[in-house]
């Protein structure tokens, strides 16, 4: 699979010189929108020398540069709120849930957290770290963001008032899902940063992910 992903790579930029028949053009950004089915959008990749950070579409197999794509989350993923206080006092959240069958039901993203293309025996511990490092909504710092499993096990709190749930450590070759909740509609703009240690020296990359929550 991960050769074909590699194939079909999809860069804005290269879909319009092919659409304009290699005329030079500006391309638009987010060429692509996701909105339902299984997709990694956290997904690392080791290339021998650094590391990479991709969104890939496990239903195609396709693989993105997260700049060319929008993540869209429709008012059909709005739940009632279950009342964890990281998620707020609104009455209702919109929700990627962990669990798939959910996910299809509803007709969303089945959002994933993948280390599963990275091989054991190359990064210390045989682990890589996940770090949150920025949150906007509408283009200002937001606390309406977060990543949790189960019956309200935090992964990941945009809110600046504390330091903890920024980062997350998984081991290497695992495939990990939980729930992603948007306390607000608006576009999200979320900055994630994979890192890890190969022979004494820290390897990492950082991408800027988009998701845009339907009222």
């Amino acid at each position: 699979m991960r050769t074909l992903a590699r194939t079909l790579t999809i860069s804005g930029s290269v879909a319009a010189a092919v659409a304009l028949g290699g005329l030079v053009a500006t391309p638009a950004a987010a060429a692509t929108t996701l909105s339902s089915g299984h997709v990694d959008v956290l997904d690392a990749e080791w290339d021998g020398s650094n590391l990479h950070l991709h969104i890939h579409d496990e239903e195609s197999g396709a693989e993105y540069d997260p700049a060319d794509v929008t993540l869209s989350v429709p008012a059909a993923a709005k739940v009632r709120n279950p009342g964890y206080g990281f998620l707020g006092s609104g009455s209702q959240v919109w929700l990627l849930p962990e669990d798939e069958l959910k996910a299809d039901a509803a007709g969303v993203l089945f959002p994933g957290i993948s280390t599963e293309h990275l091989n054991s025996g190359v990064f210390a511990n045989n682990a890589v770290t996940y770090r949150l490092t920025g949150a906007t909504r509408n283009g200002s710092s937001t606390e309406d963001f977060s990543v949790y499993a189960g019956a309200g096990a935090r992964w990941y709190d945009s809110n600046t008032a504390t330091t903890s749930y920024k980062s997350k450590t998984f081991g290497v070759g695992t495939h990990n899902h939980a729930n992603w909740a948007f306390e607000e509609p608006g576009t999200y703009k979320l900055t994630f940063r994979v890192s890890g240690t190969v022979g004494g020296v820290t390897k990492a990359a950082t991408e800027t992910f988009t998701v845009v929550v339907s009222s």
